[in-house]
């Protein structure tokens, strides 16, 4: 349930846009507010629907809208794993500059809880969306984590190398995925598996926690280090799936005490790793060569994009 105290259209009154309001809400918004929308939307006949959010706004657009009117999908929620999402607001930009009559059909993806109580970080396909025909602006849509013997074995590899390594005197933001979890199974503490949570002296002190606890904690500690994987597919390291993990975070950390672990089959296929925080000025402190942890003692350099 989402408190609204302003609508879109209270937002333009300080712009010389001509705009007419469509539908009404309640103070207090569901998913049915938006599905109501979007479908009033498609009955205007209008050329595109431009929505902010994550998976599961996607998810109520495409249960509205279906094939019949192209998306612009703007990332803005905590799970981001479909591949109608573009990369950035900047991108969004772009694409609604650009917009024309080409068009592509992207999935809409959203966690699959029969996989998660299993432990397993899998998406789950729910449809088809139109999307702007502008392949370098949208997001990879999110693989599944790989639970096959080899795999496994390398991310206990990388979390046995990341342990030795750990110092006594750091605090450790630890990001989601199985990757990350597997340093906490090594040590024998328990991790949330979508959540952020924190380490220090190889015991939790702040188990799924958001923005706020994380700044206080990094307030409290002197030294302070972030260890996230990049999702399989795509290659964010920050701004999907880790919100919690903010720009005002990444400021008081910094890009050198970051520790990026992986496996080299999620991220050999991948290009570059990127970084949506929210704030481009951060994210620019951030992008360019970074190195990844992908085996025992063993790392490689990628480059990172915003």
């Amino acid at each position: 349930m989402l408190q609204v105290k302003w609508g879109g259209g209270d937002y333009l009154k300080e712009y010389n846009f001509k705009y007419e309001v469509i539908g009404e809400t309640n103070k207090e918004t569901n998913s049915d507010d938006t599905k109501n929308i979007a479908k009033l939307l498609v009955a205007k006949k209008v050329e595109a629907i431009i929505f902010v959010g994550g998976d599961g706004t996607a998810r109520d657009v495409l249960d509205a809208v279906g094939m019949n009117v192209p998306v612009i999908a703007i990332p803005s929620g905590v799970k981001m794993f479909s591949s109608a999402f573009v990369f950035s607001a900047n991108a969004a930009a772009e694409m609604i500059n650009t917009f024309g009559n080409d068009f592509l059909e992207k999935e809409v993806l959203d966690i699959d809880e029969d996989a998660f109580r299993e432990n397993i970080l899998a998406a789950k396909y729910y449809g088809t969306v139109l999307v702007p025909n502008i392949e370098k602006l949208l997001q990879g849509k999110k693989a599944a984590s790989n639970t096959q013997g080899r795999a496994v074995d390398k991310k206990k590899e990388v979390a046995k190398y990341v342990i030795e390594k750990m110092e006594d005197d750091c605090l450790y933001i630890l990001g989601p995925g199985t990757t990350v979890k597997e340093i906490t199974t090594g040590l024998g503490v328990s991790k949330t598996l979508l959540g952020v949570d924190a380490l220090f002296k190889h015991k939790i002190v702040g188990q799924d926690v958001g923005e706020k606890e994380i700044l206080k904690l990094i307030d409290k500690y002197n030294k302070v280090k972030i260890i996230v994987t990049p999702i399989g597919g795509n290659g964010f390291i920050f701004g999907r799936g880790s919100r919690q993990i903010s720009s005002e975070v990444l400021k008081k950390v910094g890009k050198e005490n970051l520790i990026i672990v992986s496996t080299i089959d999620k991220v050999g296929s991948l290009e570059c790793l990127h970084i949506d925080s929210g704030d481009y000025e951060v994210d620019k402190t951030i992008k360019g060569s970074i190195n990844v942890i992908i085996d025992y003692n063993e790392e490689i350099v990628m480059e990172v994009v915003c």
